[in-house]
């Protein structure tokens, strides 16, 4: 059985360690802990690798954000996917640093990049992971918020968090939605 994990980020090194970027890391780290590199493809880079008898894909898109949907379309349609194989890394605004939230369908909550997707695939029936990035920010400083670097004292916590947040992936795959929700969420 095949799964695409997407970890949804921009491209570029002025993003890398900035907290839009946390599907990038959750990415980097799934593909680092089964020895799999990274390789340009069409919208992005891509890691193959096996777990047990899963094949994973695990895709950073190069289209920036808010068009993630182009390449998540084009990879479920060239893989002949169905919705249930798609498992989406994200940032999310509502959830405190570091907490982890899997659901198998579901809003947007005014992501450019979840939007974007539901858009191409026409549907929110597919699986996300929604890591928590907190939202301390003032007032319209949303944006500034997202594309700043996490500060010292959360990047003291990242390894932890990502391995918990790569852990959840590959529950997903090997024993399904309902188990890695009831182990992970709220971890």
């Amino acid at each position: 059985m095949k799964y695409l994990i997407v970890g949804l980020g921009n491209p570029g090194a002025e993003y890398a360690r900035t907290r839009h970027n946390i599907g990038f890391m959750v990415a980097d780290r799934l593909a680092a802990d089964a020895g799999a590199e990274f390789e340009s493809c069409r919208y992005g880079e891509m890691a193959r690798f096996r777990l047990k008898n899963k094949q994973l894909m695990v895709l950073k898109p190069s289209t920036f954000m808010n068009l993630s949907g182009v390449a998540v379309r084009y990879w479920m349609n060239k893989e002949k996917l169905p919705l249930q194989n798609l498992l989406v890394v994200v940032d999310d605004l509502a959830l405190p640093f570091g907490a982890i939230r899997l659901r198998g369908s579901g809003s947007d909550a005014g992501h450019n990049g979840l939007k974007n997707i539901a858009s191409e695939l026409g549907n929110t029936n597919y699986a996300r992971l929604r890591f928590g990035i907190g939202n301390d920010f003032p007032r319209g400083g949303q944006v500034d918020y997202v594309l700043a670097p996490f500060p010292p004292e959360e990047m003291a916590q990242m390894p932890e968090r990502i391995e918990i947040a790569a852990d959840a992936v590959r529950a997903y795959c090997l024993s399904g939605l309902p188990f890695a929700m009831n182990t992970f969420n709220n971890k």
